[in-house]
């Protein structure tokens, strides 16, 4: 289904309604399964992309490889309120956050540029706001990526966001909803470059971004720097040369209560803490979306490769 939204964002917008009746929904369906759930467990979430529940899935393996508590996987759940809301509302114990996401997205702070510094603005308010710790990052960071097909990079030797301001009024864009929506997403950085396309943006499924920009039906979108589809598919990735992102590093957001239960929780995920490269990301993400392999078999390839 082909989705549009007004660039104004107003309030009234029935799609805006649409999706968080949706959201709302797919929470209480996905959430009604841990009611009741065992005092031995450990629940792990994720959003609703690859990255996402590779990660899910490296935290699950990791904690059953070093305790003996059982995990319940809730991954797939929706976007970043959605498992925000579960975490902070004890349906779920742990799941992978972004720390330019948390503060934009949840904290409503302005972006900052320093990556040492959103993370301690991030841990420090989720701290005292949410009861929620959040680990040292993963090692890798997964920024907003502006990417165009490689042809047309070339051709008309597109390098900078910048360069795009006079080829907007012709070209049409494809973005996420939650792009869309976020106080860091469309509005922003069209405002900071100049944008002005020739029609409102496309809201896509994030699964389908680059076959639009493949198939012709949208000429440039925001996917993520690590989506191993980039390279693959000889897609260009432009420079956010006005710096409008700010970090991106991959964290776990934990639960405090559940790391008080299960301190032996903390002790086997503070072995992740540093260990993924970017490369090491886009690869797992291009094994699951490119090569149609299981997860769960990337995920145990990697920890073994890792000695984890």
């Amino acid at each position: 289904m082909r989705v549009f939204i007004d660039r104004a964002g107003n309030s009234t917008n029935p799609f805006r309604a649409i999706a968080a009746i949706s959201a709302l929904l797919v929470f209480s369906s996905a959430m009604s399964g841990c009611r009741g759930r065992r005092s031995d467990s450990i629940v792990v979430g994720s959003k609703n992309f690859t990255e996402q529940i590779i990660l899910a899935e490296l935290v699950a393996q990791q904690i059953e490889a070093h305790t003996t508590l059982r995990v319940e996987r809730r991954i797939n759940l929706g976007g970043t309120l959605i498992c925000h809301q579960a975490l902070v509302s004890g349906q779920l114990d742990v799941y992978p956050e972004y720390t330019g996401t948390a503060l934009t997205a949840i904290l409503s702070q302005p972006p900052m540029r320093d990556p040492a510094a959103v993370f301690a603005a991030v841990k420090s308010a989720y701290a005292q706001r949410f009861a929620v710790d959040v680990l040292p990052p993963l090692g890798f960071e997964n920024t907003f990526a502006i990417v165009v097909r490689g042809e047309d990079a070339r051709q008309l030797h597109l390098r900078k966001i910048s360069e795009l301001a006079p080829l907007a009024p012709k070209w049409k864009a494809g973005f996420g909803y939650e792009f869309m929506e976020r106080p860091d997403g469309y509005r922003g950085w069209s405002a900071a470059y100049g944008l002005d396309f020739a029609s409102d943006p496309r809201i896509l499924d994030l699964g389908l971004l680059y076959r639009a920009l493949a198939d012709h039906q949208v000429d440039v979108v925001a996917g993520n720097s690590t989506d191993g589809v980039i390279a693959a598919q000889g897609l260009a990735v432009l420079e956010d040369d006005r710096h409008y992102f700010p970090p991106y590093e991959a964290v776990l957001l934990v639960r405090g209560a559940a790391l008080d239960a299960h301190p032996e929780v903390r002790a086997a995920l503070d072995e992740l803490g540093g260990k993924i490269s970017a490369d090491e990301m886009r690869r797992m993400n291009y094994d699951v979306d490119g090569q149609h392999r299981d997860p769960g078999e990337v995920v145990r390839e990697f920890r073994l490769a890792k000695g984890f």
